[in-house]
């Protein structure tokens, strides 16, 4: 059996000119961070002594026959793209719901490819694994998705990620002082709206309006550069949380649907609480929303957001992890086997064969 761990991950500047619809003309960059809050990833080959070729198991689990069958599109589509047609036992389990704001389908396709990687002996580069996912999610499904969610998944840590107009994508981490890291940390504030949304709706309408928001777009790039300023020392620390409402107030103008009635109401509330600044995570539209707050002033806002789920949480610089690897349990039918079952053998018949592990 195999398990890979990878990071959920937080965007702080720079969300939207990661589409290759924006880079791939003007160039993009964003400032992410991975956090301890994970996807996680155990597969198997399934040994052929079931009513079943394989078993899928997320929020619903699928006995299926052929990978076709399969209904979660990034399972069906990435054991395709790694040629696995054996039979598998695959399950998945996260630490925090899909669908709000924190990267969760690319950490998905990333752990999924990973654990998929090792069950083959392969053990993918960073980079490899978060271009294959990129693949995955927006060549072979054609979903409207950015590129940076894929790479912070695979390779963790505070970075800037710089997206080339040829392509190519650039990751550099952020050296921060360790002081100023946990600073930075103590003044961030995840609380959950309750909405949980198809980010891939989101991202189409503002795919569809780039060409009339080259402008803000080009503001919200701009504000990598401001940011990364800050944390190099070259402003207050507080500045950062005044440039996370700019930019903000920048992005939720791309489309109506980046933001709901209900989500500035929270937001307002916040700021008359003392909440220097803060954005919803990912697309929009709902999820987590992440506020930067004085270090003295969270239990206040967090009384004043009493309704709302508030998740503690750390930066992590790991990345995408294969944590659990046992090589004996690795099951492969062998030749016959595999044969007879092609065959037809019945289910009583394959349960007298002897395992050859």
């Amino acid at each position: 059996m195999i398990m890979s761990r990878t990071p959920f991950r937080i965007s702080l500047f720079g969300g939207g000119t990661d589409y290759p619809a924006w880079y791939r003309e003007e160039g993009g960059a964003v400032l992410s961070t991975s956090i301890n809050k994970y996807c996680y990833i155990s597969c198997r080959w399934l040994p052929p002594f079931f009513d079943y070729r394989s078993r899928i198991s997320w929020s619903k689990i699928e006995l299926v026959q052929d990978n076709s069958e399969i209904e979660h599109p990034a399972a069906r589509v990435a054991l395709n793209f790694l040629g696995i047609d054996q039979g598998i036992d695959l399950h998945h389990q996260g630490d925090l719901p899909a669908r709000t704001g924190l990267g969760s389908s690319s950490a998905f396709t990333v752990g999924l490819l990973h654990a998929l990687y090792g069950l083959k002996g392969i053990m993918p580069q960073k980079m490899q694994l978060a271009l294959d996912a990129i693949h995955v999610e927006q060549g072979l499904l054609g979903e409207n998705v950015g590129s940076q969610d894929q790479v912070i998944s695979a390779f963790g840590g505070f970075n800037r990620i710089d997206f080339l107009t040829d392509g190519a994508i650039r990751v550099s981490p952020i050296l921060m002082e360790p002081e100023l890291l946990a600073r930075l940390q103590d003044h961030f504030l995840l609380v959950f709206t309750g909405i949980s949304r198809t980010a891939s709706e989101i991202a189409g309408e503002q795919i569809r309006a780039t060409s009339k928001k080259k402008e803000e777009l080009r503001l919200i790039r701009q504000t990598v550069e401001r940011a990364i300023e800050i944390l190099q020392g070259r402003g207050d620390l507080e500045d950062l949380g005044r440039l996370l409402d700019e930019s903000w107030r920048i992005k939720r103008s791309l489309t109506r649907m980046i933001s709901t009635p209900l989500v500035d109401s929270i937001y307002e509330v916040a700021c008359r609480a003392g909440a220097l600044g803060g954005k919803l995570l990912g697309a929009g539209g709902g999820g987590f929303l992440l506020l930067f707050v004085r270090p003295e002033q969270k239990q206040k806002i967090g009384q004043a957001l009493k309704n709302l789920l508030h998740v503690p949480f750390r930066f992590e610089n790991s990345g995408s992890q294969i944590i659990f690897y046992n090589p004996d349990s690795l099951y492969q039918a062998p030749k016959e086997v595999a044969d007879r079952k092609a065959d037809g053998e019945t289910r009583q018949t394959r349960d007298a064969m002897i395992l050859k592990v």
